[in-house]
């Protein structure tokens, strides 16, 4: 059982930027993907940006050029750098892990609040 525990969530100005990491209880070199997800109350979670094993990077276009994630597979830690906040990113956000098609694992998450 790999437990994902994410860090880093606050109160930041719009603008302003925040540092998430997830850190694993094992190795996550052995997941194929790694990804972030966030929820905003009343609204479904939605994929924010993935990497895979190999590095490859995915984001959903309202976050290309700001976001950035990382893996730091000696650390088993995952990272989202989040600059340019904006208000209506304010959510829950997520670290999930997979080994295949679907999420094995999800991290409790972290609130990340974007004031005007």
């Amino acid at each position: 059982q790999v437990q994902l525990v994410e860090s880093g969530g606050g109160l930041v100005q719009a603008g302003g930027s925040l540092r998430l990491s997830c850190a694993a209880s094992g190795s996550i070199f052995r997941f194929n993907a790694m990804r972030w997800y966030r929820q905003a109350p009343g609204k479904e979670r939605e994929l924010v940006a993935g990497i895979s094993g190999g590095g490859s990077t995915y984001y959903t276009d309202s976050v290309k050029g700001r976001f950035t994630i990382a893996r730091d597979n000696a650390k088993n830690t995952l990272y989202l750098q989040m600059n340019s906040l904006k208000p209506e990113e304010t959510a829950m956000y997520y670290c999930a892990a997979m080994r295949g098609v679907g999420v094995d694992y999800w991290g409790q998450g972290t609130q990340v609040t974007v004031s005007s």
